[in-house]
């Protein structure tokens, strides 16, 4: 069995991660990481990674990104991998993870579900296709999430701008802001209620539009996807993996 260790495991994700540890044959999900210390009925909840004593084969990650300095110390100190499944991570954060990854393995993907990660394959295809469309990406999310434009909005749009590079983001429109430039990405993030996480992708023309959607119902798709990448990164030396590399078993 792989040892787990959950940060951020008293979030609604974290409940999510034990979940599904609880169902696979491979993981064990032995204690957790909060910034609250509970020993709960299933497993001891610490609230920092220097108070862990239980041997960990991998971390899942689904804290913040205020987190991560913590987590990458641990995990480079000890040897164990890391699977980074927050959003919000600024372009010093995204170097961090990847000096960390010339140490240990590291995952780290803005969106956990492998419908999403479809979704950008397909994106890509309809960015090359449709050359000359107009591309517009919503996302919509509850209303506790911190971070605009989702992970996974800039996942998307940068699978349009890998295809055509020339492109650059917008985010958002207010007032007289001119004609839209045939090289933007609008990108536009909507709040509200219980919204678990929906995309779109738009490519209009004069004259027809193509529409490339996902919709997530539930939490347990991100965490299924979670436990699928720590399962694939257990056995992995150094390097930045990604779902892809799950998807097609690199």
């Amino acid at each position: 069995m792989i040892n787990v260790l959950i940060s951020g495991a008293l979030g609604r994700m974290g409940r999510k991660v034990f979940d599904a540890c609880a169902l696979s044959d491979k993981l064990n999900a032995v204690c957790g990481v909060d910034i609250n210390e509970v020993l709960s009925p299933d497993y001891p909840v610490y609230s920092s990674f220097d108070k862990v004593k239980e041997k960990i084969d991998v971390v899942i990650d689904f804290s913040a990104p205020a987190n991560l300095d913590n987590i990458l110390s641990y995990c480079v100190s000890n040897g164990v991998p890391a699977v980074l499944c927050a959003t919000g991570y600024t372009p010093a954060d995204v170097e961090k993870v990847k000096s960390a990854s010339q140490k240990i393995a590291v995952f780290r993907s803005g969106n956990m579900s492998l419908g999403v990660n479809v979704l950008i394959d397909l994106v890509k295809k309809a960015a090359a296709a449709l050359d000359g469309f107009d591309v517009e990406i919503i996302e919509k999310h509850h209303n506790q999430k911190v971070d605009a434009p989702s992970g996974t909005a800039l996942m998307l749009a940068d699978g349009v701008k890998e295809v055509a590079p020339e492109k650059f983001y917008t985010y958002g429109r207010q007032g007289i802001c001119g004609k839209r430039d045939k090289n933007e990405i609008g990108i536009h993030a909507v709040r509200g209620g219980g919204i678990v996480g929906e995309h779109e992708v738009i490519f209009a023309s004069g004259f027809e539009t193509v529409t490339l959607s996902h919709l997530a119902t539930d939490r347990s798709v991100f965490a299924d996807g979670a436990v699928k990448a720590a399962i694939y990164l257990a056995s992995k030396k150094n390097g930045l993996y990604n779902m892809n590399d799950v998807i097609n078993g690199k």
